[in-house]
């Protein structure tokens, strides 16, 4: 799950007529995937990639020495947006508190399409694969939208509120439910693959790494399981409900706790690492270039050593910090309920 930092009436884009950026071909070996020449400046599900690092690799237009001559571009009228953009071949999608979704152009921010109806609100932020927009709502469902037209493709009823965000690798949707079930889907019609039921809600949003599925339930325990079968291949119980999204990167698994700490886990055992006290769990981390970047209640921004758990450096700022790090070419941006936007330039870059 994850929490917007502002809760506004418009969702603002800061781009100052900068979102043609170079078009670099990326090639990686990362279990999360390389990224394609055209798709350099997509941010096309909830932490970018499937391990749900916050981070992009292949940005190189924005820059420390550029992101502070950002201005306000133009700003879209979208009422209460619950959920985070995803960003894909130019278009910007979100979901709303109105049980709206809404497509709109990133350089321009004219409406392509609106899709109303779909049942209370939408916290659940889209994942866009193969021009098919995945989200879930507050009335239980996962949606596939054609993501030229905003039409229903499919869609799939669990028995509660989809507040997860889904994850969208090797043709299968992932996605939790408040019934306390992890979802597997197929992404092309919506069949059930397989479905694992927790002790309680699913709100965390799944992140997926050679061949297996991690997140957390409210049930106090973080589960690791087989992509293909949903079978257990182990559980680690913290001191509270897992409401943050895992993120993964290099043989570690990171996530926050209700019990207030960041946690590090093998990803082939489970056996904890470290763990880190934050004072918050909704936040979920950003790992980028072996440092682990993380909001905190009281405001507290942190940057974690992603081997030790070691402090590097925190910065206070005015209220909590709720949303989620991303990190791109060297600047770390984060949201506040102190109603700012931060950009940080991190060290060595």
């Amino acid at each position: 799950m994850k929490k917007t930092s502002i809760l506004c009436f418009a969702l603002l884009i800061v781009i100052g007529g900068m979102l043609s950026a170079q078009q670099q071909t990326a090639q990686s070996n990362s279990p999360c995937g390389g990224r394609s020449a055209k798709a350099v400046v997509d941010w096309p599900q909830f932490r970018f990639d499937i391990c749900h690092t916050g981070y992009n690799p292949n940005e190189f237009f924005l820059s420390p020495t550029t992101v502070g001559n950002l201005v306000l571009d133009w700003k879209y009228m979208a009422k209460n947006t619950g959920s985070s953009p995803a960003v894909v071949d130019g278009i910007v999608y979100v979901g709303g508190w109105d049980s709206v979704v809404h497509a709109f152009k990133a350089d321009t921010g004219a409406p392509l399409w609106e899709h109303a109806g779909m049942g209370e609100i939408m916290m659940s932020s889209p994942a866009v694969a193969n021009d098919v927009v995945y989200l879930g709502s507050g009335n239980g469902i996962l949606y596939a939208l054609d993501a030229s037209t905003g039409t229903i493709l499919w869609k799939y009823a669990t028995r509660d509120m989809v507040d997860s965000s889904p994850a969208v690798a090797n043709g299968v949707v992932y996605v939790g439910s408040f019934d306390r079930n992890l979802y597997a889907l197929t992404a092309s019609t919506g069949a059930l693959l397989w479905k694992y039921a927790t002790g309680d809600m699913v709100a965390s949003s799944p992140a997926v790494a050679n061949g297996v599925v991690y997140v957390g339930s409210r049930d106090h325990n973080f589960y690791a399981l087989n992509a293909d079968t949903g079978t257990l291949l182990w559980n680690y119980r913290t001191g509270g409900g897992v409401f943050s999204s895992p993120a993964v990167a290099d043989g570690v698994v990171y996530f926050g706790s209700d019990d207030d700490n960041l946690y590090a886990l093998d990803t082939g055992t489970g056996a904890m690492l470290w763990k880190y006290f934050t004072r918050n769990h909704f936040s979920s981390p950003a790992v980028a270039n072996g440092v682990v970047y993380v909001g905190g209640y009281m405001g507290d921004l942190y940057a974690l050593d992603a081997s030790t758990g070691a402090l590097l450096w925190n910065y206070a700022t005015g209220l909590d910090i709720e949303t989620s790090p991303a990190v791109a070419n060297g600047v770390l941006y984060v949201g506040s309920y102190d109603w700012n936007l931060y950009a940080f330039h991190l060290p060595g870059h």
